[in-house]
């Protein structure tokens, strides 16, 4: 039987903005995502409303990320129409659920964005193939309160990450400085050689991204909004990256601005 080409190879494209920040860096354009996003961090906007719109916004980035990066797969599958005719079958490209993939919660404010995750790729891959992993992480700050450095708490890991895409949804990249520890630890403590790195973050900084490109120029990031609020009036009618050294997102204590404040605090209504 003849097989249909429109489903060979699907084309699928990703809403980007134009930077300069190097291939591995995806900004989404994207103004529904981006209303949703606005009002997540809108100063009134509380739970549940809050992880409401985390969900939301996780569940459409995640869609994004796997159709971007996870691979393929021909298919043969006969539909219920099989009984009735033998063209009853759908022949074309799926994605391969025998994908190894894991979701990295890095706690607190990771927690909500990986659970979503994990749920996500598990409709769509082969559930044992899909893991759930989870870091315990705090800023080190110095006496001014400006952060230095990561610590990592405590980890609960589950087994290797070989041939593994391995997944890192976290709400805010401010410094970086949090998830590129993350990142180095499954370099060098889990045992295996990682498929591929994907970062999912709702907003980032010029910051953030100068810190990832640089520790780990191998890894994928995926933000839905670029916040360099505090750069010079010239900066902001400049494409991102185009004067890169001059673009600032981050105030003294290293919060984003325009930012939404501290999500790990606001999403668990524990402000310590």
């Amino acid at each position: 039987m003849m097989r249909d080409s429109l489903y060979e190879n699907v084309p699928y494209a990703l809403s980007e903005l134009k930077h300069f920040y190097g291939p591995n860096v995806h900004l989404v354009g994207n103004p529904y995502l981006l209303s949703l996003l606005a009002s997540l961090c809108a100063k009134d906007t509380q739970q549940p409303q809050v992880n409401t719109l985390v969900r939301t916004l996780y569940t459409d980035m995640v869609t994004m990320v796997v159709n971007h990066e996870f691979p393929r797969r021909q298919v043969t599958i006969p539909s219920r129409m099989i009984q009735y005719t033998p063209r009853g079958i759908y022949q074309g490209e799926i994605l391969d659920p025998e994908v190894r993939a894991i979701s990295v919660n890095i706690a607190r404010a990771g927690t909500l964005p990986s659970q979503v995750t994990y749920d996500l790729l598990n409709t769509i891959l082969t559930p044992r193939l899909v893991r759930q992993d989870h870091i315990i992480m705090s800023r080190e700050l110095d006496a001014a309160e400006h952060v230095v450095g990561s610590n990592i708490g405590g980890s609960k890991i589950g087994g290797d990450v070989d041939n593994a895409i391995v997944l890192f949804p976290d709400p805010m990249g401010a410094t970086g400085s949090s998830l590129s520890t993350a990142i180095t630890m499954y370099k060098k403590k889990v045992p295996g050689k990682i498929r591929k790195i994907v970062c999912l973050n709702l907003i980032v900084t010029p910051e953030f991204i100068k810190r990832m490109t640089t520790d780990h120029p191998d890894a994928i990031l995926f933000a839905l909004r670029l916040d360099r609020g505090l750069s010079p009036p010239e900066v902001l009618s400049t494409a991102p990256g185009e004067l890169w050294e001059k673009e600032r997102g981050l105030d003294d204590r290293q919060y984003i601005v325009p930012g939404g404040g501290g999500m790990g605090e606001v999403m668990n209504n524990a402000y310590v």
